[in-house]
């Protein structure tokens, strides 16, 4: 197989509550491609795909977990086949603590997978004797008993970002306040002021990424009346959290349902700032643009 390029490739995995979507998320916002609940056989093939001549994906991160069933099994072959073929990767494992763990699911609601007949307790001590080995493969792990998110990411952001390269992550974040705030969100600017394509019925089926919402949205008065306000204080926040060191910053942009006023905001401003002047990193990530 030839190749053009050196792909970084992550292969997240760990204990079953202990923030794996977390992580995937400040990976995505670091600009990985990624991948969620990614079956172990199909790992050497997704490198093999990304390393292709050609391929423009550079950094990829994969989750792969015990929901994979019986096919989690393999996971151990499956790495081994990468160290043959020479593929270069990185494991993150990531754990917490039985107690945490068990609150977690209590909180959510939802069952363990390896739990059929509802006995967390019993799941969580299976998981992690299931894993045991995969944690002493680990190239870093992390317990998350006692992290928030904000901490979690910034653990991740300062293992994936590399050291030295200046690079501040700015994420623009659209969503629906009917859907909550976004708990990651450092910033968050609430647009519902502004009129609105919901109402407008050749609009309303469309989103914020179409064209005609977007010109809808920003050359109204009041959008400009918005940015005019808003830019010089960003213009002034962002350096300064360069200065202060902080490498990824979320800006959350909300509207009542997070499909059309916040989207066409969120790119608006992704696009201002994606300018060589500022040497930002800007991603945007658009929550609740596909909900009803």
């Amino acid at each position: 197989m030839e190749t053009d390029h050196q792909i970084e490739f992550t292969i997240i995995t760990g204990l079953s509550g202990a923030g794996k979507s977390h992580a995937m998320a400040a990976f995505e916002d670091a600009g990985f491609f990624c991948i969620d609940n990614l079956p172990p056989q199909m790992i050497p093939a997704a490198a093999d795909l990304f390393a292709l001549e050609g391929s423009k994906v550079r950094r990829v991160a994969v989750v792969s977990d015990v929901r994979g069933g019986k096919y989690f099994d393999e996971i151990d072959g499956c790495l081994n086949e990468l160290d043959k073929k020479g593929i270069s990767y990185r494991l993150l494992y990531m754990e917490a603590s039985d107690e945490v763990l068990l609150r977690r699911f209590k909180e959510t609601r939802r069952p363990h997978p390896l739990s059929a007949s509802g006995d967390i307790p019993e799941g969580i001590r299976r998981e992690r004797e299931m894993l045991s080995a995969l944690k002493e493969r680990a190239d870093w792990a992390i317990d998350t008993s006692e992290l928030n998110i904000h901490e979690l990411r910034a653990d991740i952001v300062k293992d994936v970002v590399p050291e030295g390269s200046g690079e501040f992550i700015v994420t623009f974040v659209s969503f629906g306040f009917k859907y909550g705030t976004p708990l990651d969100a450092d910033l968050v600017f609430d647009v519902r002021f502004l009129p609105n394509p919901h109402f407008e019925p050749e609009l309303k089926p469309l989103s914020g990424l179409d064209a005609a919402v977007s010109h809808y949205v920003v050359q109204k008065k009041e959008a400009k009346e918005f940015f005019d306000r808003l830019t010089p204080l960003l213009d002034y926040l962002l350096p300064r959290y360069v200065a202060e060191g902080k490498s990824n910053l979320v800006i959350g942009i909300g509207c009542t349902g997070g499909r059309h006023r916040s989207v066409a905001i969120a790119e608006w401003l992704a696009k201002r700032y994606r300018n060589k002047k500022y040497n930002y990193n800007v991603i945007t990530r658009h929550r609740d643009i596909g909900k009803v």
